[in-house]
């Protein structure tokens, strides 16, 4: 994946797309294979066997497949608990010393902020639950922004949406990307939104790559139609 490139990943149901997005975050352990990050400084980290807050620190970030907010906090309050850069220890945090003071409303200032990129600053007070469907979808994004990513992993966000949702997810993931200098590996279902979203795709089966190019290349590629309308035979 490039620096500034949005990447679809597809393949049929079992092929094994989220446990990829497992291993890279440091969820699962891989059997195989090595997988790198380069950092902004140019520095190029081997993933690894290391662990999951390490990689959020490194840069990389996350949505699931099945939305995984705190549900009885605030919209802001969720987006607050992801900041993984922030300095105070428990005792400072006990004493209220400035410095902690200065920090916390930082992290106030610049979690409303994600809010607002993501079109839900009018919601902030309101408890994560009470959200429309939708906007728990970009709460979440909201969230894996909050760790600072080089690197957003985005499993189905579009997953539930009517199709007003989806266009302005597709808006949105671009506008993420411009705003932010990311590069975006997105698993969905939604063939048009990964088509006119993607500058390359990879195409999974049964956990193996069988095909990757422009979204041009991957509508009429042979391998991708047989997994997923599978092939035709003589009567």
């Amino acid at each position: 994946i490039d620096s500034g490139e949005i990447v679809g990943f597809l393949g049929p149901n079992g092929a094994g797309k989220t446990t990829f997005f497992n291993c890279v975050t440091g969820i699962y352990k891989p059997t195989g294979g090595t997988m790198y990050l380069t950092t902004r400084d140019g520095n190029q980290h081997l993933l690894n066997g290391m662990k999951t807050h390490a990689i959020t620190a490194l840069g990389m970030a996350r949505t699931f497949q099945n939305i995984r907010l705190f549900s009885e906090m605030t919209v802001l309050e969720n987006v607050m608990i992801r900041h993984c850069r922030t300095h105070a220890g428990i005792l400072s945090a006990l004493l209220r010393d400035p410095r902690t003071v200065r920090e916390e409303q930082d992290t106030i200032d610049k979690s409303y902020d994600l809010l607002k990129t993501v079109g839900l600053e009018t919601f902030w007070n309101e408890t994560a639950h009470n959200l429309p469907y939708g906007a728990q979808r970009r709460l979440e994004i909201a969230r894996a922004l909050a760790t600072e990513p080089i690197l957003l992993l985005l499993d189905e966000p579009a997953a539930g949406m009517n199709p007003q949702e989806t266009n302005e997810l597709k808006a949105l993931i671009r506008s993420l990307r411009d705003s932010y200098d990311l590069s975006v590996l997105l698993i969905e279902h939604d063939m048009s939104m990964v088509m006119s979203l993607s500058d390359t795709i990879y195409v999974m089966e049964y956990g193996s790559p069988i095909a990757s190019g422009t979204p041009e290349e991957i509508r009429s590629n042979p391998d991708v139609i047989k997994a997923y309308l599978g092939e035709s035979h003589d009567a």
